[in-house]
């Protein structure tokens, strides 16, 4: 993954931080990966440390001691090739290995790193990180190799379950069991316990970011905005963090953030195409008046790309590679092109044009603009009712109904934006909603004769 060093004049939502001093990498002491991890956030204090501390690992050499204190200043600026290539000399070393496996991890070569996490395990058996690494490497390594998520799932909850119940409680114990809960697709169950996990470690890379993901593409939009700012301020950033950021930025209608965010990305890789796309889109947004007509399309639109890959029926070939692509939502599923996704392991014509019809459903394709995304909203989804009875309250917006998130979001799943939207459907089709209930549905019933509607008497 690219890697974004600090921009002093460009930190999305950053809040001030007392930096510690930084580090000597030849001389000072370095007992432990936590060490690191402290020491790392002196190094990105400012643009000056960054470049004194890179002229510092320049100067080491790159065999012996010298070579594992210049592997691990790699790491900590987010150089992990070259890291990795240093830190595989010294698997002795404690430290080393396991800043050798993680940087392994951020490669995406989770099987590498499964044989290290072993072996450290094995000699720090009530250590919780190398406990923590092992059992999300081979979680990794799995779904990588094709195995179904809910086998992943179980494996993944056998070794929890044989884990000492105080790794269990820890940080790294509760978002292991949140990724066992995702991969069940128990979304709230999987939120809640990222959330605990950030609560034990408000530090956790990856927790912050699954969380804010499956936040992002649940509408828990507020928590979502939480856990990448929160990435944003740890560094170096990487560049998909401040992608999404940018992105959930606009949804949310600050266009002046989402462009800090994508230009931080530009001074760092001129060339990233998505990266100017975007830019330009946030920019324009920014000198656009205000259009309710158009409004209305924006936010159906992001309705639609909120919706979960899980939600469609899909074969296990095609579903196994968008889940080892972290393809989640239709958002994430429009920004690819027909030849990345080809290009994919295991990924041919045939999963393609299963993704391409769920596309097609609902007005959108493969590598679409927003701006072309918006102008079908109209003709593929768009509604506004101007007969009939209780017009007025037809064209109210869902917001109005105050529901539960879990009735909410499934009512967005369908594409509904309007209480006349959601009297479209019948009982049979939300029930056949994933995680909407009995319960759901009274609750909206009951909202919906408030206003004088009512759900279709049955399905066409």
């Amino acid at each position: 993954m690219s890697q974004i060093s600090p921009e002093t004049e460009a930190k999305p939502a950053a809040e001030a931080i007392a930096w510690p001093s930084p580090i000597d990498l030849r001389a000072d002491a370095i007992p432990s990966f936590a060490s690191l991890q402290v020491a790392r956030a002196g190094v990105f204090r400012s643009r000056h440390s960054l470049a004194s501390f890179e002229r510092q690992i320049e100067r080491l050499a790159s065999e012996g001691e010298e070579g594992r204190r210049k592997g691990l200043g790699l790491w900590m600026i987010g150089r992990y090739a070259q890291a990795v290539e240093l830190l595989a000399g010294h698997p002795d070393d404690d430290v080393a290995a396991f800043t050798h496996a993680t940087a392994l991890m951020a490669l995406g070569h989770p099987a590498r790193a499964l044989v290290v996490f072993e072996r450290l395990t094995e000699r720090h058996p009530d250590e919780p990180r190398p406990r923590a690494g092992e059992i999300e490497a081979q979680l990794e390594a799995h779904l990588r190799q094709g195995a179904e998520p809910e086998a992943v799932a179980d494996e993944t909850a056998a070794a929890l379950d044989a884990a000492p119940p105080p790794f269990r409680e820890s940080a790294e114990g509760r978002y292991l069991a949140g990724r066992v809960a995702e991969l069940r697709r128990d979304w709230e169950a999987a939120l809640d316990l990222y959330v605990a996990a950030r609560e034990l470690d408000p530090c956790h890379r990856r927790n912050l970011f699954r969380m804010a993901h499956l936040a992002e593409s649940r509408g828990a939009d507020e928590l979502a905005l939480e856990g990448y700012e929160a990435l944003c301020r740890l560094h170096p950033i990487d560049r998909n963090v401040l992608l999404n950021l940018g992105v959930l930025y606009e949804d949310v209608g600050r266009d002046q953030d989402a462009a800090t965010c994508y230009d931080t990305v530009l001074r760092h890789a001129p060339t990233d195409t998505r990266a100017r796309l975007y830019l330009e889109d946030a920019r324009a947004g920014m000198d656009m008046y205000y259009d309710e007509d158009q409004e209305r399309k924006e936010d159906r639109l992001n309705q639609i790309l909120r919706i979960p890959i899980t939600d469609f029926e899909l074969s296990v070939r095609a579903r196994n590679c968008l889940n080892k692509m972290n393809i989640l939502s239709l958002g994430d599923l429009v920004k690819k092109t027909e030849p990345e996704l080809l290009s994919y392991k295991n990924f041919g014509e045939t999963s393609l044009n299963e993704i391409k019809e769920i596309l097609g459903s609902k007005g959108l394709r493969l590598g679409m603009a927003r701006e072309e995304a918006v102008a079908s909203i109209e003709s593929s989804t768009g509604r506004r009712y101007t007969s009939g009875e209780n017009v007025e309250a037809m064209n109210r917006p869902i917001s109005e109904l105050e529901l539960s998130i879990r009735a909410r979001r499934t009512v967005e799943a369908l594409g509904c934006l309007t209480l006349g939207d959601v009297v479209q459907h019948s009982e049979d089709e939300l029930l056949g909603m994933p995680n909407f209930g009995v319960t759901s549905l009274q609750e909206l019933k009951d909202k919906l004769q408030e206003q004088g509607l009512a759900l279709r008497a049955k399905a066409d």
